[in-house]
């Protein structure tokens, strides 16, 4: 028996855990004494591993790589030379006779590892030529990044998850910690244990609301209008930082004109809350002594996702809220290695390290590295994941290399995804599982899974940790950056790597935030956070230190824009808000957790619609029983969770449910900057089913034959 440090490899509070083994099979996880986690995990931390056993619970591992040589046939096994030799021919040919900005490309923010994602866009850039490399922080905190990039200067977490707990006053927009990250929600308990104020702003009574000094119970869709009025009242009381603003802001100004038109008395129709509520709120904000803003995914998948996160931001440069300890802003990122994917450069307008792709300086440096031409090239923003359904319609993508996403289960409005899927002439799938996704690839490229690899992860609060391999690998499957190696070579870019440290070595010489960041000094439980420039460099637990922020002038940017309504509201036909939600005991798009015994146990298909009693009870429903939930873009069955804490007119879905799919009724309406679909927010009817055996019976024979589907797909 051994045990192997790893590190959670579910969200992005970045638990530190050890894996016992014995013959080569894990039989438990215990929680380690991680930075961020201090010797606790969450149900998914002590029970997230049982997936490697391939229960098949809800999908088969891939076992073997496959190609389906004509659409419409089943897939033929075929040996890793084939796979290869086949996939490089195909993505050769359609850059030769449509370019190298036809081909899309994606990374993976959950197990593979930071060194595959380097990887994976050296691949699209020094390869394939094309920028076009994203991952699915495109619809959860893209905004968060391009917002924080503008007024701040980093895309990140400016605070430590483990310094939570020391800040006096605590902002939680759109953020429910005890689903999202439990171990971060820990902290916010401390919090209020050590005498923090806590405000939240929600329109569900989260759990966090049941523990704060104030609640804030916003209408859906009125982010704007009350992060505006809250800028207000710190501008009209004078409780803002006056001397600080002068010495390390811009703009104040143009923001003051912006938010005069959102006095709290004023928006009250807008936003659902008291003037007196909020005016009480910034008071309590602005008097601590210290004071952190946090956010989730309740700010940043809206059509005006961007704009929230600048204002939020504001708000700490107002106060004076950056810059020291146990202040800061906070969006903590959902997937554990999302952080990581954009660190190492899976973005479409970013090289590793947030360096620019249009700065002809770093595209030299890069390609020096490399040994290509730099005038090969691509000198253009490249596309992003959301963007690909449109333009694989318009004919402008003609390919598509998926590694570890499956967006046809998780990104919005699956009808256009699925039409967009249909119109590519290749698609190739590099997972773990049989997925939604990997059913209607032409190839599929079997990777080793967290657990049978090691590697690095950066957690939400920028801290890179290592992960290590507990298990050896079962079948004919390979390193996903060796997979993306042989493909390079096979279409003749010779690469090839020995270990992940090399690969980490040669990113870490390019990227001057990450350079100090070696194996050794991460160690077995080492959290190093960036920016780390040299060898001797600690890390940096908070950014903008002595107020220097990463603007072209070192201020920060004060910011507000007009509130705009979503691009959905209800009416007579559709007269319910939808806004998507997290599943404490699932994760992602539930490949993973599907497959643990114990997290399935929790809850299973057809997933759940959450309601408010009086909504349900005009509509005839009862806990529990099945109903139907339609949009402007389809139906789904699911089963109706009544309960108090859910506001009157709008309804909640997870994401991870298969059968009962949220995302077949959601749209995608773009943010304009982030390209980050507005999933927090359609419109919906939900309808009552009188014949409940009968609903009963068609979940179930809905969910086992997908699951028959998919072990059939790989039983070739």
């Amino acid at each position: 028996m051994k045990k192997i440090a790893s590190v959670c490899p579910y969200c992005g509070a970045g638990c530190k855990l050890n894996l016992v083994v014995e013959n080569n099979s894990i039989i438990r996880a215990e929680a380690a004494d991680g930075v961020t986690n201090q010797g606790t995990l969450c149900l998914k931390g002590f029970y997230g591993w049982d997936f490697l056993n391939d229960t098949r619970l809800l999908t088969p591992r891939l076992t073997q790589p496959m190609i389906r040589y004509h659409k419409g046939d089943k897939f033929t096994p075929v040996t890793w030379e084939e796979a290869i030799r086949y996939t490089a021919s195909k993505l050769k040919a359609i850059k030769e006779q449509h370019g190298p900005r036809s081909i899309m490309t994606t990374g993976s923010s959950r197990g593979t590892g930071n060194e595959t994602n380097y990887v994976m866009q050296k691949f699209a850039r020094g390869v394939l030529n094309t920028n076009n490399v994203d991952c699915c922080a495109r619809v959860c905190h893209g905004p968060s990044v391009a917002g924080l990039q503008e007024t701040l200067g980093n895309g990140a977490m400016s605070n430590s998850i483990n310094d939570i707990e020391n800040s006096k006053c605590l902002l939680v927009f759109g953020y429910n910690c005890a689903d999202s990250h439990p171990i971060v929600a820990r902290r916010v308990l401390k919090a209020r244990q050590n005498g923090a104020k806590i405000i939240v702003c929600d329109p569900r009574r989260i759990e966090t609301a049941r523990i704060a000094d104030q609640h804030l119970q916003l209408n859906n869709g009125s982010n704007m209008a009350l992060v505006n009025a809250f800028g207000y009242v710190l501008l009209e009381e004078e409780l803002y930082d006056k001397n600080y603003v002068a010495r390390f802001a811009d703009g104040l100004d143009a923001y003051r004109q912006t938010v005069n038109d959102y006095a709290p008395e004023k928006v009250e129709h807008l936003t659902g809350v008291s003037a007196r509520d909020v005016r009480q709120a910034m008071r309590t904000f602005a008097a601590a002594p210290s004071a952190t803003v946090m956010w989730g995914m309740g700010v940043t998948q809206f059509g005006q996702a961007v704009d929230v996160v600048k204002g939020l931001s504001s708000l700490a440069l107002l106060t004076g809220n950056l810059g020291r300890p146990a202040v800061g802003v906070g969006p903590v990122r959902g997937q554990n290695n999302v952080q990581g994917a954009c660190d190492m450069g899976v973005l479409p307008n970013m090289f590793p390290g947030y360096q620019d792709v249009t700065d002809a300086a770093v595209r030299t440096k890069f390609a020096d590295a490399w040994g290509i031409n730099v005038n090969d090239m691509d000198d253009q923003v490249g596309t992003r994941i959301t963007e690909v359904p449109h333009l694989a319609l318009e004919g402008k993508i003609k390919a598509y290399y998926i590694m570890g996403e499956d967006p046809l289960q998780t990104e919005a409005d699956l009808g256009l995804v699925r039409r967009g899927f249909e119109a590519l002439d290749f698609v190739v799938v590099q997972d773990i599982f049989m997925t939604k996704t990997a059913e209607v690839a032409d190839v599929l490229l079997p990777a080793t899974s967290w657990g049978e690899h090691g590697g690095v992860f950066t957690c939400a609060d920028r801290g890179f940790q290592r992960f290590g391999k507990a298990i050896e690998a079962s079948g004919n499957v390979k390193r996903d950056w060796e997979i993306i190696s042989l493909l390079a070579s096979a279409m003749g870019y010779p690469m090839h790597y020995d270990s992940n440290q090399q690969i980490w070595d040669e990113m870490r010489d390019l990227c001057p935030l990450f350079f100090g960041v070696t194996y050794e000094k991460m160690g077995e439980m080492g959290h190093i956070q960036w920016p780390c420039p040299t060898l001797d460099h600690p890390g940096t637990p908070y950014l903008y230190k002595d107020n220097q922020f990463d603007t072209p002038n070192g201020k920060g940017q004060l910011f507000a824009a007009e509130w705009r309504a979503p691009a959905e509201v209800p009416d007579a036909d559709y007269p319910l808000v939808l806004c998507t939600v997290r599943e404490v005991g699932h994760y992602s798009c539930r490949s993973m957790t599907g497959n643990c015994a114990a997290l399935q146990s929790l809850a299973d298909e057809p997933g759940r619609v959450q309601m408010n009693p009086v909504d349900a009870h005009a509509l005839g429903v009862s806990d529990g029983q099945l109903v139907w939930v339609r949009s402007r873009r389809g139906k789904v069955i699911t089963r109706a969770n009544i309960s108090e804490r859910i506001n009157a007119g709008a309804v909640y879905m997870t994401y991870q449910w298969w059968i009962g799919a949220c995302n077949e009724l959601t749209q995608d309406n773009l943010d304009p900057t982030s390209k980050t679909p507005e999933t927090k927010y359609c419109a919906v009817q939900l309808e009552a089913i009188d014949d409940q055996r009968w609903a009963e019976d068609y979940a179930a024979s809905a969910y086992q034959s997908m699951k028959t589907r998919l072990i059939d797909a790989v039983n070739v």
